[in-house]
């Protein structure tokens, strides 16, 4: 088994004009569907291309009935160009000005429509070209770690983007998008590796690992610690297995003694989630190979924004542990002292993810932070209500309302919901403060942000992203999504430290 810790994505280099000889890579070039209402392709100009060579692969379109709805992708013989093929990719309708994500997802479709395929050359770029390289990036990816040379990818990975573009800052903006995508992959990495691998004790080493090398400063409790501290919950989910818990801290100190905002990131870090005692169906439990997506990403993005050196602290706080049935496993109707000193009795061990979430906002919000971001795979009512690629994110209203748009714009899609205070009532207890799930079946994922409202110190905005569906791509692959972990919310996160830096 491997024990290296991120991901390699490809060089990405930044050109004003196509390559006089490229003869083994692929050129992408956008197409748009053309006026006459057919539907036919209409190549994007720009000043890469000439009119001879626009009106070659226009011909060739025409010839193939090429479509430019999209994500359609038609590969053609241009024989003008110095490069193997090209490539063109759908984007609809034209348009004065091209959203992030119609981008990043017509370069996802380009990319994974080009198995072995070392070098790509691309003109999305010049229509938003951070939204572009993520998209290549991401639509590239592959997990192979655990394959066999019998059946390993006997192609190449794409391992060179030519970005061309002829904005300003180009260069800057290529290395941003990269480090970005790069982080995402990581996530997606975590998350795709299976429980026998990744274990909370190993993936407390990996974590360690990469925040290490990006220069953070790492704390990490075993279980003996944990039971010593007082981390209830963190305990009692992982007393079942027999491997134990962990809770690992990772600090980006940004702010270096000044004035700046201090954020809190916590992410739900279940490696494997069987239910316990309160054990789930054997149909697709194999997915909870993601329940773990929340912490997987909160990693990724406490990395990312120490090596793109942003001038905030930003604190995650990563509980770990595997939900396992056995004669030591808590019990529905155990109760147990969460950290901080609320007892909460467990009516559903199913219910596990919230456990491990309050003590890990209790001691983040010992920092005194002025924001705490958490995110989970909390619940399957986040599908029911959103569907599997929409994140519900709840918490204070105003800072809630924010996260909310940034991640669409982000085109990671996250909506508001609310926290309706009647719903505390439906976690009383008859024997202790708090019950870990409601008696009714409404509203699962809204009850379950409001029992980690509880744990949240007054005055600390935060919000809670659920992404028990977009964390995990069950279904086949689109634009830049493959199948398995996604990475969601890494890139809505980032994006807030950002907006956080730039406005506080």
């Amino acid at each position: 088994m491997s024990t290296e810790v991120g991901y390699p994505a490809p060089t990405v280099t930044v050109a004003t004009s196509l390559p006089k000889r490229a003869l083994g890579a692929v050129l992408i070039v956008p197409v748009v569907t053309g006026p006459d209402g057919d539907g036919s392709a209409t190549v994007v100009g720009g000043p890469f291309l000439d009119a001879e060579t626009i009106g070659e692969i226009q011909v060739s379109l025409r010839a193939l009935g090429a479509k430019g709805g999209p994500e359609q992708v038609t590969r053609l013989h241009v024989p003008s160009l110095a490069v193997g093929s090209v490539l063109t990719v759908g984007l609809g309708a034209d348009r004065d000005e091209w959203p992030a994500d119609v981008i990043r997802r017509a370069a996802g479709v380009a990319a994974r429509s080009l198995s072995g395929v070392e070098t790509v050359i691309t003109t999305l770029t010049e229509l938003h070209l951070e939204a572009a390289v993520e998209g290549l990036i991401l639509g590239s990816y592959r997990f192979t770690e655990f394959r066999s040379a019998k059946t390993a990818p006997k192609d190449a990975a794409l391992g060179k983007i030519v970005a061309l573009s002829t904005a300003t800052g180009a260069k800057r903006d290529a290395v941003r998008a990269t480090a970005i995508a790069t982080a995402v992959a990581t996530a997606r990495d975590f998350v795709n590796t299976p429980p026998s691998h990744l274990f909370p004790g190993e993936f407390a080493k990996r974590a360690k690992a990469l925040g290490e090398v990006a220069g953070l400063e790492v704390e990490v409790l075993d279980d003996k610690a944990l039971a010593k501290a007082g981390y209830g919950g963190i305990v009692g989910v992982g007393k079942g297995s027999s491997r134990p818990p962990r809770l690992v801290r990772l600090a980006h100190r940004g702010a270096k003694g000044k004035k700046g905002k201090t954020v809190a990131l916590v992410g739900k870090g279940i490696t494997f989630d069987t239910g316990g005692i309160s054990i789930k169906p054997a149909a697709s439990m194999h997915h909870m190979t993601s329940d773990m997506g929340g912490a997987a990403a909160v990693i990724a993005t406490v990395v990312l924004a120490a090596k793109q050196g942003l001038p905030i602290d930003v604190i995650a706080t990563v509980p770990m542990a595997e939900n396992m049935p056995s004669s030591t496993a808590q019990r529905p109707g155990d109760v147990l002292t969460q950290y901080g000193g609320i007892t909460v009795e467990v009516l559903n061990t199913d219910a596990e993810g919230r456990l491990i979430l309050a003590d890990a906002i209790v001691r983040a919000c010992e920092d005194e932070p002025d924001y705490l971001i958490e995110t989970s795979t909390l619940t399957g009512a986040q599908t029911v209500a959103l569907g599997a690629r929409i994140p519900g994110v709840m918490g204070s209203d105003e800072f809630r309302d924010r996260v909310a748009r940034i991640s669409q714009d982000e085109g990671e899609n996250a909506w508001a919901m609310p926290l309706p205070d009647e719903l505390k009532d439906d976690l009383k207890s008859s024997v202790a403060d708090l019950a870990n799930v409601s008696a009714q079946r409404f509203a699962g994922m809204l009850v379950a942000g409001v029992y980690l409202r509880e744990f949240v110190a007054d005055g600390v905005q935060w919000v809670h992203i659920d992404v028990a569906g977009p964390a995990y791509n069950a279904s086949g692959p689109w634009g830049y999504t493959g199948k398995g972990g996604t990475g969601v919310p890494t890139r809505t996160m980032y994006a807030v430290l950002e907006d956080i830096a730039a406005h506080g």
